[in-house]
């Protein structure tokens, strides 16, 4: 799961490493309650800047960023909510808002997740070795970011398709950046570069792979779990129902969340969305699409399936649409007339192309359950417009000036048409159907045991056993930290 058996050498160099550069790492348990981390560091937090290359942003790997660019320190978690004339649904619709995180995605969160272990236990030495980030975009970002604050060497890697505004930040951050070929849904070829690496480069390299890597799914359970509960918890009056959580199913990890709240939560749902265009969950499919940032063409190892209660299909160009409707003028001022807020308006930018993606699933998720307006859905946006300039330019070239007409077609068309197609609520053998293509990509290519496999779905201790996890990683990082000595 996670191995944390200590390796005295590699802990040791990483120890001294962090001492010469005044590196202190954070606890998961500073990331989900902020007012635990010391004065001074949010005192010097002020002077720095949200994406700058200080160690100090290890910091903010929070939810709960004040949302400004320089100087912020912390606040209460980031989230919107979307009024019905903008879902065409009675239901609440809340998101988690990603922006203000470091990099401009929660990825972030999850790169630490699987990287502090490491340290802290020696499992990596950030002297000798060079950590591997392979990933269809945001989590390559983060993984980049964190071994730049740690003053670690790194190799991003991500399909040649995403988005420029991605290779054109890692250039600057990552000491290596390699293009594997196909777009988001192209995840095998990643592996293929990891594998071919691995062969040539042998233990010089430490392969962090999101998508089977527990520090990844442990990460969001306990950090944007809580965070979600929080929201819920200030939102939520007497009456109302929290009723699901909707992610796309991605690496595994941001999914993981929905665990945490159907703990506290047992009657809610969670729903896994994926593109229509690679129906991977629903259908057993493949094929190419263009919601940069959840990855396809297979089940990652550390989704929990049996928990799973619905699949939903996005059409990708639906997504696509829509990001030019609520970042064009004329679409904007078409979404005022149809009697969206203006503040709503003016911060649609806070939705990214997976975000957009996650919105379409849980109007769906509301309509399927002719949810009303006492019952509450919660959904996250990983990312921003930030990093899809390039896109909304690309689609100026190819289709032209956005109109009036164009907003009109799109809001009827691509918001307020959503139906509950391409959607389908899981028996127990539609969720053992799903968790048995986790065989092909995890036992005959990557090595797992088919004895873990069963585990994961027969061995009802097997995902507790993860989660229990967190208290000791804590424990190593606060040990880690004293023999830093700063």
């Amino acid at each position: 799961m996670i191995n944390l058996q200590l390796n005295k050498d590699a802990r040791s160099n990483n120890i001294r490493r962090c001492r010469e550069k005044g590196i202190i790492l954070p606890t998961i348990a500073q990331m989900k309650t902020p007012e635990l981390v010391p004065q001074k560091i949010t005192e010097k937090l002020k002077k720095v800047g949200l994406w700058d290359v200080d160690p100090l942003n290890l910091f903010r790997i929070t939810w709960k960023n004040e949302p400004k660019e320089q100087g912020g320190i912390f606040d209460g978690v980031n989230y919107m909510e979307f009024p019905s004339e903008l879902t065409g649904v009675d239901a609440r619709i809340i998101a988690l808002v990603g922006k203000w995180f470091p990099t401009g995605s929660h990825k972030v969160g999850a790169t630490y997740g699987c990287l502090a272990p490491a340290l802290v236990s020696g499992n990596f030495d950030s002297v000798h070795q060079k950590a591997v980030w392979p990933s269809t975009g945001n989590y390559c970002r983060g993984g980049a970011y964190n071994s730049a604050l740690l003053s670690c060497e790194c190799v991003a890697i991500l399909p040649e398709e995403m988005s420029r505004e991605r290779f054109e930040w890692l250039s600057n951050i990552a000491g290596e950046v390699i293009a594997t070929p196909g777009c988001e849904s192209n995840v095998k070829e990643i592996y293929d570069k990891c594998h071919e690496l691995k062969a040539e480069r042998g233990d010089s390299i430490v392969i962090f792979n999101q998508f089977d890597e527990f520090g990844n799914y442990l990460w969001h359970y306990e950090v944007t779990g809580n965070a979600m509960k929080e929201v819920l918890d200030a939102e939520m009056d007497t009456g109302e129902s929290f009723r699901g959580y909707v992610s796309a199913t991605g690496s595994g990890g941001t999914i993981a969340a929905g665990d945490f709240l159907k703990q506290q939560y047992p009657e809610s749902k969670i729903a896994a969305s994926e593109a229509l265009q690679c129906p991977t969950l629903l259908r057993n499919g493949y094929g190419g699409h263009r919601i940069e940032g959840i990855g396809d063409k297979h089940v990652p190892w550390i989704h929990n399936i049996r928990n799973t209660d619905m699949v939903i299909a996005i059409d990708d160009t639906d997504c696509m649409d829509i990001l030019r409707l609520f970042n064009e003028d004329a679409g904007r001022a078409y979404l005022v007339e149809r009697g969206v807020p203006e503040n709503m308006v003016k911060n649609l930018g806070l939705l990214g192309i997976s975000g957009i993606a996650n919105l379409l699933g849980a109007v769906k998720f509301a309509k399927y359950y002719e949810l009303q307006k006492n019952d509450i859905v919660v959904t996250v946006l990983t990312d921003s417009m930030d990093l899809y300039g390039s896109r909304k330019r690309e689609m100026h070239e190819a289709y032209g000036k956005f109109s009036r007409e164009n907003a009109a077609a799109i809001y009827y068309g691509a918001l307020m048409r959503q139906r509950i197609d391409s959607m389908m609520e899981l028996s127990h053998y539609d969720r053992l159907r799903i968790h048995n293509l986790k065989y092909f990509t995890w036992i005959e290519q990557q090595g797992r045991s088919v004895e873990e496999l069963n585990r994961q779905w027969y061995d009802r201790e097997y995902w507790i056993n993860v989660r229990s996890l967190t208290p000791e990683i804590d424990r190593e990082i606060e040990v880690f930290n004293r023999e830093v000595g700063i």
